[in-house]
Order: structure tokens, then sequence, then C-alpha cells
């Protein structure tokens, strides 16, 4: 059986040659913690490769990672606990969490409370200090362009 380079999984396409656990993490919004949830569900061997997997084995491992409490899974594990649309623990992947992110994030923006006014003005939403932009993630990179620094008066000479 040969191992295929690149397998397809969650709309993301992963290098084959890497094992079950480490290859799941290249998927947005898979951790280490959920992939290994995954593995040890589906009963997979750590040393296993991705590219080994049969086509019915990666389909199994799709509808785990789509379907997770199907399997056992607990929902600690989910990123998105008690959704505020469904009041449910669900667990989002790839252009699916993007679109939930964006979501909530304009309902913030929608209903003006603090941390929606403070993305929409893109400064710093969880207390980091404002003084200088250099913290992480740095939120004077949407400042270029609308500061100016010290310039000369024309005509004024000593």
């Amino acid at each position: 059986m040969e191992i295929r380079k690149i397998v397809r999984i969650a709309g993301t396409d992963i290098d084959g040659n890497l094992p079950i656990e480490r290859a799941l993490w290249r998927v947005k919004g898979i951790s280490f913690m959920f992939a290994h949830a995954v593995r040890v569900a589906l009963g997979y061997d750590k040393n296993k490769r991705l590219g080994e997997l049969s086509e019915e084995e990666l389909e199994k491992l799709e509808d785990c990672i789509k379907n997770p409490q199907r399997y056992g899974i607990p929902s600690w594990l989910y990123n998105r606990r008690k959704d505020y649309e469904t009041g449910e623990d669900i667990h989002l992947v790839g252009s699916d969490l993007d679109l939930a992110i964006e979501r909530d994030l304009d309902r913030l923006k929608k209903i003006k409370c603090y941390r929606g006014v403070r993305h929409s003005m893109h400064l710093p939403v969880r207390g980091q200090r404002t003084k200088s932009g250099y913290t992480y993630p740095p939120f004077r990179k949407h400042k270029r362009g609308r500061t100016l620094g010290v310039g000369k008066k024309k005509g004024v000479r000593k």
C-alpha cells in the first residue's frame, strides 16, 4: 500500500507523511488536545501516517471531526461551547469557524458593547496598553496613513 503525499481533510490539504495527530493540527480549529481525542476515539495507532489511511478511514476521520459528540469526545474540547445562536456545544473547523467568528464580531459591533466598539476602532480589546503599540498583536498597524509626524512650518527662519 502506497502512502498518499497529500490528503484533503476538512477543506485543508495536509502532508500525508505526517502522523495522524500532527497532521490534524494543520486544520484550522483543531488543537493538539482535540486531535489526540479524535485519534484515540477512532482507535488509530499513534505512529500511523495520514497517507496510510484508506478512503473509509478518512471518511470516518472527517465525520469524527464534524460530529465529535457521536464518537464520545468530551464537550469541553469543542471550540464553541454554548453557541450564541443555538445554545449547543459544537465544534467548527476551517471556513465555518472563520464565518462564526466574523458573525460574533459583527454582533458585538451592532449592539455597540465595549468590545464591539474597540473592535470597530481597531484598538486592543483585552486591556492591553495603548501608549505604545508594540504589544501582541500590534494594533498600531491599523494606524498607518493616519498618523502625522512632527512637521516644520514653512517659511519660518531662525
